[in-house]
């Protein structure tokens, strides 16, 4: 196992430059996601950690051992990628045993670390099997078997999971962390789907436009966001975001929309007068009380009864905004309900920088 350092790491094609200056630390042992819209950056960074990338700019470290000009093999990592990239004509037990064979191993390791691999991923009844006779979860544990018998220092998964179906997702989720747990081993995984991100990762470095917006544990993004960016980008269904002004001074804040709606905030660093940005969770409004001063209008436009909750669109101080109540609402399109929310859960952004006050 091995900790990465990227120093003021750097890539760029020409003039184009698509990474800027990224510093992250791995510690050995350690599960990061990389998390981002499409084109923000995160597969480069991967790549240029398993040295298909060249490193433009900074320094890339594995473990002692300054990684810029090193081949790809020899950085001891083992990469699992989106397409599987099995051999179509070799059976399970000769895809997982094609590292160790092109290393040279005797046959009865090659086959011991085979056995182990098949043991660890339940695929002791596929062994003899062509991929073409396998669903893809299996395989996608064939191409993450043909990485653990390298025995690497370093994981690496670029959207693995891309390929499969809702469910199929949800369960490779489970084993992958289950085999991380299990093997100790550092882990840097790509991925656009923050669900996976959250639900897998130690830390997530969330990437936008070639730059880190925020590093951290997925609750701790999740609560206390840097930015707009990340807010909105973290959670589902997302944080919706209501204009206005603030009104009053810290503890019994508020904040005025251009219509006249008020919402109330908790403590931050907004000046009254000030011009920000609110945002809110879906899963933090609540239906009022009759006479509650801090309730506001929420007008309904669309009801998705999901079973164990219920979702509704609709608009909040002319803002489209999505609530989700636990509780089964029957609303017709077009009534208004009205709402509150936990002044602690309420956020504030600066619009012009688009950071958390």
């Amino acid at each position: 196992m091995a900790s990465l350092r990227a120093k003021a790491l750097g890539k760029h094609y020409g003039p184009v430059h698509v990474l800027h200056g990224i510093n992250l630390h791995v510690e050995d042992g350690e599960f990061v996601v990389l998390v981002g819209p499409s084109g923000c950056g995160k597969s480069t960074l991967l790549r240029m950690i398993a040295g298909l990338e060249d490193v433009s700019d900074g320094e890339l470290w594995i473990g002692a051992r300054l990684a810029n000009r090193l081949a790809p093999q020899q950085r001891n990592i083992s990469m699992v990628f989106q397409s599987y990239a099995l051999f179509p004509h070799m059976t399970t037990r000769a895809n997982i045993g094609f590292g160790p064979r092109m290393l040279r191993d005797a046959p009865g390791v090659i086959e011991g670390k085979v056995k182990a691999a098949a043991a660890i991923l339940n695929l002791h009844g596929t062994l003899d099997r062509f991929p073409r006779q396998l669903s893809g979860g299996q395989r996608q544990r064939v191409a993450m078997g043909r990485t653990i018998v390298r025995q690497p220092d370093l994981f690496l998964f670029d959207e693995p999971l891309s390929n499969l179906d809702a469910k199929l997702r949800v369960q490779m989720r489970t084993e992958i962390k289950a085999l991380h747990q299990q093997l100790k081993t550092t882990v840097i995984y790509v991925t656009h789907d923050q669900i996976e991100a959250m639900t897998m990762a130690d830390r997530i470095v969330v990437m936008n436009a070639g730059h880190i917006e925020q590093v951290g544990s997925p609750l701790e993004l999740y609560d206390r966001p840097a930015n707009r960016f990340v807010a909105g980008f973290l959670g589902s269904p997302s944080m919706s975001f209501i204009a206005g002004t603030v009104e009053g001074r810290e503890g019994t804040a508020w904040v005025r929309a251009p219509d006249g709606t008020s919402l109330p905030i908790g403590e931050t660093g907004a000046e009254p007068g000030q011009a920000v940005e609110v945002g809110i969770r879906p899963e933090h409004y609540r239906q009022a009380a009759e006479g509650d001063p801090e309730a506001f209008p929420f007008t309904a436009a669309v009801v998705e009864p999901t079973g164990a909750e219920t979702h509704l669109f609709g608009t909040v101080a002319g803002t489209e905004v999505r609530c989700v109540f636990r509780e089964r609402i029957n609303v017709p399109p077009g009534a208004t309900l009205h709402l509150t929310v936990d002044r602690r859960h309420v956020h504030v952004f600066d619009p012009a920088t688009g950071l958390h006050l």
